[in-house]
């Protein structure tokens, strides 16, 4: 089962002013080939899957315990792509007929993202094209090598698709992000390779990072080094996993210092709170009646 928690894995700033064209790059991180629902599921799916447990414990229990931090991932990138779509509304009077509901999304639409008509002018399970996240992105062999040599490989693609959005925008809050991601996934990968180094003797680390960008090269990931994420695996559980301890130890591969097991999740940081868009019904035309009575059943609630 699991426990959710109502925050961001990481505060991330809310964009000043609309940007459709970084939305749609960032999308291909929740939607496409490499991105958070394809590492998400997979890790899911091979937990659900995994045979023998109890004998093989540690493994099964960084795979399931990754995966439950690849939830929090998905919510990091939709309000990312939610607070660059922020503010976006069109010009005109929705009841003198001169508001055109395809304004909201032409910009969008010209970067090449494909916003569904019933959508919620928000992320969607889709590529940067518009092309919908598929279930066979998703690899579980069932044998426990291959599957950790496939996420050792699908980390490492992911970190490379996350490299060339990066180089597709210089909106500082999707870079904010992304330097979190990067970062984050290269303990993943990290954590993958000393797995498979425990089952086959081979040293997978000396092949990272793949691509052969040091985190400390991109700035937005600079912060969240020298806090140490990058030397953190947490442990997404009250009482369950601590046998990923048994995987995760040494030193970290830029030495700065020994590989950690936190108990609990990171601090993180508050949702968005976003704006309306009136014209699109969403929440409704006339928002201030739905917040009106939302303020009702809250005091109704607290008191």
């Amino acid at each position: 089962m699991f426990l959710r928690i109502d925050k961001l894995q990481v505060e991330m700033p809310l964009p000043s002013e609309p940007d459709p064209s970084a939305a749609a790059a960032v999308n291909e991180l929740m939607g496409g080939r490499f991105g958070e629902l394809t590492t998400l599921n997979t890790y899911l799916f091979q937990s659900f899957n995994f045979r023998q447990r109890e004998k093989l414990r540690p493994f099964y229990a960084l795979i399931a315990n990754i995966a439950t931090e690849e939830l929090g991932h998905i919510e990091l990138v939709g309000a990312a792509v939610n607070g660059l779509l922020n503010g976006a509304q069109p010009k005109g009077d929705i009841t003198k007929g001169d508001a055109t509901f395809s304004h909201l999304f032409s910009h969008a639409a010209g970067a090449g993202m494909n916003y569904h008509i019933n959508g919620p002018h928000g992320v969607m399970p889709m590529s940067a094209l518009g092309q919908p996240w598929r279930g066979d992105f998703i690899f579980n062999s069932g044998n426990l090598v291959l599957d950790l040599l496939h996420n050792f490989f699908l980390e490492n693609g992911a970190r490379t698709v996350k490299l060339r959005v990066y180089e597709m925008t210089k909106n500082p809050a999707a870079r904010h992000m992304l330097g979190y991601l990067f970062t984050r996934g290269g303990v993943h990968a990290h954590a993958y390779a000393l797995a498979l180094e425990q089952l086959t003797g081979v040293d997978m680390k000396k092949m990272l990072p793949i691509p052969n960008i040091e985190g400390a090269e991109i700035p937005e990931s600079g912060p969240f080094m020298a806090e140490g994420m990058h030397r953190r695996l947490y442990r997404f559980s009250p009482e369950d996993y601590s046998e990923i301890s048994s995987i995760w130890k040494g030193d970290s591969l830029d030495g700065s210092g020994p590989l950690e097991v936190m108990d609990g999740p990171p601090t993180g940081g508050p949702q968005y709170e976003m704006d309306g868009v009136a014209s699109a019904f969403i929440p409704n035309y006339k928002p201030e009646e739905i917040l009106e009575i939302a303020k009702k059943l809250y005091s109704k609630a607290v008191g």
